[in-house]
């Protein structure tokens, strides 16, 4: 947090198990006071949001290229041609062997 900004006091409530911790880590030093805990938690939080946010962004953007890369060519025709395209290079695998 920078010098200039302004703090803001609340009130949270947290399940035991969730404070036992906070406390456990303050006591520990890991931590100064349970304040700080709670921000490495949010800083946490936020940078985890951005990272899928950003993950969503790339989805997005795939899903639109995908969308204008072409004419979409039916589900039973595009297998049609896996298979066909398997086929033939288990082929070409077999003669291979034979050399």
């Amino acid at each position: 947090m920078n010098p200039t900004d302004k703090a803001e006091k609340i009130s949270i409530t947290l399940p035991p198990d969730m404070l036992s911790l906070i406390k456990e880590k303050v006591k520990s030093g890991a931590y100064a006071s349970t304040s700080e805990v709670i921000r490495e938690a949010m800083r946490l939080w936020q940078k985890q949001e951005e990272e899928h946010h950003a993950r969503l962004a790339v989805i997005r953007a795939r899903l639109e290229h995908a969308a204008q890369s072409g004419k979409p060519v039916p589900l039973d025709q595009a297998f049609d041609a896996l298979e066909k395209t398997h086929r033939m290079c288990v082929k070409e695998m077999a003669g291979d062997e034979t050399l």
